[in-house]
This record gives C-alpha cells, structure tokens and sequence, in this order.
C-alpha cells in the first residue's frame, strides 16, 4: 500500500514540484490512478478546505496548495482521461452579471477542482444566458453564482428565472455566495443552496448532489 502522507503534506504545504515529484513515484510505484487522485490529491485540498473552514490557513496559503494540487493533477488528468476515469460532476462557475470581483469565485473553482469535480470557469460579469445555455448544453450539474457587490445580487434572482423560464431548473442545482450574499437570501431567490466560504461551497454542493 502506497503511502499518501508525504503527498499530502507536500500539497497543503503548497510545494509544487515536490507533488509533481511524489505522483511520478507513486506512477512508477504503479499505484492505481485512482488511489493517487482520491488519497492522495484530493485529501490533501480537503484536509486544507478544512484548516481554511477553521480559520487556521488563509487565503494565500489556499492558493500555494491548489497551486500544488495543480501540479499533480497536470500529470494525471491525460492518464484519467485515457483510463476513463470520470469527475465527480461538473460545476459552471461565475461571477455574476454587474460584478467583476473574481478572487473568491477562483478559491471556490480551485476547491472544486481540488475536490474532484469538472470545473467551467466562465470568469466576470457573467449574464443569466450563459448560464441558461449551460445547464442545457451539456452535463452540468451545479451553476454556482459569486456576488461581491449588493447592486449585483439581483443578477443571481434573474438568472435562476431565467433558468426555470429556460426549463432547465429541475435538472440542475444553484449555487450562491458572495461576501452580502446570506441564507435568507438563498431562500429568498429560490436558491438550492448557500455557502459562506469556498469550502462550505464544495460541501454544500457534495450534499446537493448526495455525494456526501
């Protein structure tokens, strides 16, 4: 049995090429692909999105560890894909229209990634239809909307009625947060869910889809 901790430790440590380093060992040790992601990668960022829940690691410290996490997932991600091995879910990302912030939105996407799910990043000032169109393109499962200004707060109720206009409401989840975005208002808009920080956002989504 391949031991994950030093992998683990590296990663919440944010040292990228010694992950890089500690993946290519368990390849060559030929560990399955799915034992590196899932004991390695993954409990490494769920062990950081706890420490961060906890207000014991901040966000620069976030950032170097899914730096690190990136690292070894640039090894893995073209052997899952040729192995078959799927994400978890796929989540489309945004922040929403009239909003340009974007730092928390990226730690809620990295933790994401670093949890296993297959992430669509749309970026800033992201309009209801692009939303729309992704929930009825393709597999996605979860539309997460980021709020940093109370003026663009409203963006989020539009899209999801643009969202139960479109039809495609029922086969997705939503997904709010935002430093004024609060539980009241989730439930004000018709939300699925709220979370408070980019870890919460990760098991809150988890509980959505039933995977916890």
């Amino acid at each position: 049995m391949y031991d994950f901790q030093p992998l683990k430790d590296r990663l919440f440590e944010g040292n990228a090429k010694e992950v890089e380093n500690l993946v290519k060992d368990a390849l060559n040790k030929k560990t399955p692909l799915k034992d590196i992601l899932d004991n390695g990668l993954i409990a490494g960022m769920e062990v950081v999105g706890k420490k961060f829940k906890a207000n014991d690691i901040f966000v620069p410290e976030v950032l170097l560890a899914a730096k690190a996490m990136h690292a070894g997932m640039n090894i893995l991600e073209p052997l899952l894909v040729k192995e078959g091995i799927k994400p978890i879910a796929k989540v489309a990302i945004g922040t929403v229209k009239g909003d340009l912030h974007d730092i928390g939105k990226n730690l809620v996407s990295m933790m994401f990634r670093g949890a296993g799910f297959d992430v669509l990043d749309f970026g800033i000032d992201v309009p209801a239809e692009k939303f729309v169109k992704a929930a009825a393109d393709g597999d996605v499962k979860v539309i997460a909307m980021s709020a940093l200004l109370t003026t663009s707060m409203p963006s989020m109720k539009k899209t999801i009625e643009a969202l139960k206009s479109a039809g495609v409401l029922k086969k997705i989840k939503t997904v709010i947060g935002g430093a004024p975005v609060t539980q009241e208002y989730a439930n004000e808009i018709g939300a699925d869910g709220y979370a408070a920080d980019a870890a919460s956002a990760v098991d809150k989504v988890k509980e959505l889809l039933y995977l916890k």
